[in-house]
């Protein structure tokens, strides 16, 4: 592609962010050099610890982060244990969701150096991107000032489908006072994600009722999944960017652009001018070039501005998974 046409791709991906409204709080990155100076350090060091050797945990912390704040805001909510199996981490969407023992390490440190200062939505926060930096994934300054809800409810856990077509998936997304952008930005962080089968199974067999797959996916690709997907297997696991699913890079966006993504919300990307676009542009630019590791970490920081509670608001949690 000339250069030219490069350019003008960049300026119309500029477009889409202008005119919207981000998500505003009181929050400040320098909130806890006071009372707790070595916080963001303390987090930093334990997520390393605890990733470090188990990298898949990377894509789990940054998928927990994403589903606490698109419920009540990142409040920490999804960390609330209840022995009813009503709070959010028992709805379905959460149920696969894992990695809670880093969030509790790194809060039992901060709890040992800086007792009640903290907060678990604080330390989520934070972790998410700690995790994301630990495999080699951009890093990003984190406005701190969350405070924990005291909420937590099943029935709210109303999150993206994985199998929304992009109507609905622009809705959820500004409904939150997110961009089209952001959504697609935000779903590059499949290029570390993994699925399993049971997720994947209805795309591959039986799509629309006559046994025939997704025709929005490469044939090659539905024969490379049903090689590994069976129709009763629900467990077994699949790359969401297969061959650098280790790595931080723009090859989910590569591969949603040959008609293999792997969920109908991927291949939803493909089928919206804005969403098409900014993939297009950064498949153009290469990876050298990609604006995406700076793009994904400015969503992250509005992704983690959305309904917070400051101030006297909420609380600061002594354990995470329980109120005061």
């Amino acid at each position: 592609m000339a250069i030219k046409n490069i350019l003008a791709l960049v300026v119309l991906l500029s477009i889409l962010g202008v005119s919207v409204a981000y998500p505003k709080s009181s929050l400040d990155v320098n909130y806890y050099q006071s009372k707790c100076p070595n916080a963001t350090d303390i987090v930093r060091n334990v997520t390393e610890k605890l990733v470090g050797p188990k990298k898949s945990l990377a894509a789990a912390l940054l998928r927990m982060h994403f589903h606490d704040c698109f419920v009540r805001g990142c409040d920490a909510s999804l960390l609330l244990f209840s022995p009813n199996k009503d709070a959010e981490r028992d709805a379905i969407p959460n149920l696969s969701v894992r990695g809670y023992e880093v969030v509790d390490a790194a809060k039992a440190a901060l709890e040992e150096a800086c007792p009640n200062v903290v907060s678990c939505a604080d330390v989520l926060t934070l972790v998410a991107r700690d995790a994301v930096a630990a495999i080699g994934g951009p890093w990003w300054e984190v406005p701190l000032g969350r405070r924990d809800g005291r909420i937590s409810r099943k029935d709210e856990a109303n999150l993206p489908s994985p199998f929304a077509g992009i109507a609905e998936l622009k809705k959820n997304f500004t409904d939150k006072g997110l961009t089209v952008k952001d959504l697609v930005v935000l779903s590059g962080a499949h290029t570390i994600g993994i699925s399993t089968c049971g997720l994947v199974n209805p795309r591959i067999y039986n799509f629309n009722g006559n046994g025939d797959a997704d025709s929005d996916m490469d044939p090659s690709y539905v024969r490379d999944l049903k090689q590994r997907c069976k129709p009763s297997d629900s467990t077994t696991t699949v790359d969401m960017d297969p061959g650098s699913v280790e790595k931080f890079d723009t090859g989910y966006f590569n591969a949603v652009s040959q008609k293999k993504g792997l969920f109908v919300s991927d291949s939803a990307l493909l089928k919206d001018i804005q969403t098409r676009v900014y993939i297009t542009t950064q498949l153009a630019l290469g990876e050298k070039f990609s604006t995406f590791n700076k793009d994904f970490a400015e969503s992250m920081v509005r992704l983690g501005k959305l309904g917070v509670l400051t101030g006297k608001d909420g609380e600061i949690r002594n354990k995470c998974a329980s109120v005061n």
